[in-house]
């Protein structure tokens, strides 16, 4: 007799089911997920005046330091938890406070060439509450080999 009923209230709640999905009933939707919620329109976000510096040639050894201004334009704080560069060679500085909306920040970034050579291409990856998620940003250019100080060719003793 379990058996029966148990059989019968199975197919009376696929009945009801079928008939809910059929007469366009009202549907229950699912609560957005925290990634759906932070990607609507009224998030932090990030507007750079430029994503990519050339910082031309250098000389192995020099350091170069350069600033990527940005803009919140998103509809609230801005907040970067974390900003670190592709090697030990790039270090970037931000402000650990909120950026209010529409409020204009920098991330300072220094570039030491020591030990490289050759076409350079940095990456410095942004994590924040902005929409995305990460933001990344490059420094580019080229180490040149220090130049060889010459000795003057010896002159001939005088006799």
């Amino acid at each position: 007799m379990k058996k029966v009923i148990l059989a019968f209230g199975m197919f009376a709640l696929i009945g009801l089911t079928s008939m809910a999905q059929q007469s366009g009933g009202a549907a229950i939707k699912p609560s957005p997920t925290p990634a759906q919620a932070a990607s609507k329109d009224d998030s932090a976000n990030f507007k750079f005046e430029v994503e990519e510096v050339n910082f031309g040639t250098i000389t192995q050894g020099d350091t170069v330091h350069r600033v990527f201004n940005f803009t919140n334009t998103g509809a609230t704080p801005l907040i970067i938890t974390e900003a670190h560069g592709s090697c030990g060679c790039t270090q970037p500085q931000y402000s650990k406070e909120p950026i209010k909306k529409g409020e204009k920040a920098k991330i300072e970034v220094t570039f030491n060439s020591t030990g490289k050579m050759g076409i350079q291409d940095k990456t410095i990856t942004i994590s924040s509450n902005a929409k995305g998620g990460q933001h990344v940003l490059h420094l580019k250019g080229t180490v040149e080999a220090p130049k060889t100080k010459e000795t003057p060719a010896a002159t001939p003793a005088a006799k």
